[in-house]
């Protein structure tokens, strides 16, 4: 990161002045960054783009707390940025298997000067997300099958390539295309839960291995009814259901692990659409799979946002991170990066009503939790520096400071597999306390996470792999 050093110490300096004087805000504490280029699937070979099957990038699409200092990182569905010969049929999507990644982020306190605390990313394992059973892969003209090389019997991989679909609405299970955007871990720690914007799907993999375990079903008015490669063609052929590469963007879990909770990136098109304020969040019982949803306002200062997270604070009230596209990544200057707290309790179910009017009489209200952008050039941060794309929102480990207990809040920005563009992958951590929680009236529950073995002893699919992907033809 190129921080402006001389505007970086006054505003560091008013910023820690101002945080020791008030106690009522939520504090920056420390920013780190993730480097390397390869991941540690141990996949050989390039993409259809020319990108290197084992490229690491794309992190924070999804960040979830594995206890300790061990956190899960996502990336979504794999670089499409980089456009290929033959690739605008199915919007320039590749092979790329999905997976999520675990790292140790750990938290120290700083020496001296600067930030209080110094954040230390490290990878530590990579897991590819796979199904027991056939999945319908993509069978495009002018394109190889979609069908990933490293499949074997009772081992099928999902891809990133938006052709895998079978006949049916976009719920249809067998479908290869996932796009994961939010992960948690379960309760027991030994399951991972990730949503997607291609069903949307909620699945819950192993997480030791990336084998899909369970699959949740969704309300059918979620779902797109005719399914298309090119995002565009998807959107135009459906008058109901998610929107595509709008789906369910955020997930989290409650304390308890009893409940997950989905939330869509824009509204669904019979309620409004992509640019409307009418979200849902959706509900869903680990045991039962019965599902509840609830209305959610996205409007700030009178202008309708994507959503790009939710966090649980508690049973019942949760975090939800609204941005604009702006800043680095997209060449321009960030203005709008904000979390959000609301509470669905006494909320109406609205899964039997449709339309943005009648879902918005019924969202609760919401109280602004943390300007983001704002925290961050106080710090001194140039808001062209700012990622564009601030998507991964988790609690971490508690810390104490001169006898306070404060709690942890980690942010993480999906780079779209382009750090030359959209910078590193980096995280942001704030600090809070209850006392800041009761003031907005809010509370805060610590998830519940089982101890498991280190990453290491995993047996991790694709460690080892020595597979060719697909190399595209030098035409």
């Amino acid at each position: 990161m190129r921080f402006h050093r001389l505007a970086q110490a006054a505003a560091l300096a008013a910023f820690l002045s101002a945080s020791a004087s008030s106690h009522a805000g939520v504090d920056l504490i420390a920013v780190g960054a993730l480097g390397g280029t390869t991941d540690l699937s141990g996949l050989s070979g390039v993409l259809e783009s020319g990108l290197r099957a084992d490229v690491l990038g794309g992190i924070g699409s999804g960040l979830a707390w594995a206890g300790g200092d061990t956190f899960l990182v996502l990336p979504d569905r794999g670089p499409n940025a980089t456009s290929y010969l033959g690739g605008s049929v199915v919007d320039n999507t590749t092979s790329f298997i999905p997976r999520f990644h675990t790292v140790t982020l750990n938290l120290t306190a700083s020496a001296s000067g600067g930030l209080p605390y110094t954040l230390t990313p490290t990878l530590k394992a990579t897991t590819l997300l796979y199904s027991p059973t056939p999945l319908s892969y993509g069978t495009t003209a002018g394109l190889p099958s979609g069908a990933p090389t490293q499949n074997t019997a009772g081992k099928h991989y999902f891809t990133g390539r938006s052709d895998g679909f079978a006949t049916g609405n976009s719920l249809t299970p067998s479908n290869a295309r996932f796009d994961p955007e939010a992960l948690r871990v379960s309760r027991d720690g030994r399951s991972v839960f990730l949503s997607d914007e291609y069903g949307p799907y909620i699945y819950q993999f192993n997480r030791a291995t990336g084998e899909r375990i369970k699959t949740f079903t969704l309300p059918t008015h979620l779902a797109a009814p005719n399914q298309n490669a090119q995002g565009a063609l998807e959107i135009s052929g459906n008058s109901s259901g998610r929107v595509a590469n709008k789906g369910m963007e955020g997930l989290a879990i409650s304390p308890d692990g009893k409940t997950l909770v989905g939330f869509m990136q824009s509204p669904l098109a019979q309620d409004g659409g992509d640019g409307g304020r009418a979200n849902r969040i959706v509900t869903v019982d680990v045991e039962t799979g019965e599902t509840h949803e609830y209305a959610y306002d996205n409007v700030i200062g009178g202008k309708a946002y994507n959503s790009s997270e939710i966090l649980a604070l508690n049973n019942h009230q949760f975090l939800v991170l609204e941005r604009d596209g702006k800043g680095q990544g997209d060449g321009s200057s960030a203005k709008v990066k904000q979390v959000w707290a609301v509470d669905v309790a006494g909320a109406q179910d609205v899964s039997g009503l449709s339309g943005a009017n009648a879902l918005l009489a019924l969202a609760p209200n919401k109280t602004l939790f943390l300007d983001i952008a704002a925290a961050l050039k106080g710090f001194g941060v140039p808001d062209t520096e700012i990622p564009a794309k601030l998507e991964g929102l988790s609690f971490g480990e508690d810390i104490v400071e001169n006898g306070v207990t404060k709690h942890t809040l980690y942010i993480a920005n999906d780079n779209d597999f382009v750090p030359g563009v959209a910078g590193s992958s980096r995280f942001y951590v704030f600090a809070f306390t209850d006392a800041e929680l009761a003031d907005k009236g809010l509370s805060f529950t610590q998830q519940s996470i089982a101890t498991v073995p280190e990453p290491e002893s995993f047996a991790l699919v694709g460690a080892g792999l020595a597979v060719m992907v697909w190399v595209r033809r030098r035409r």
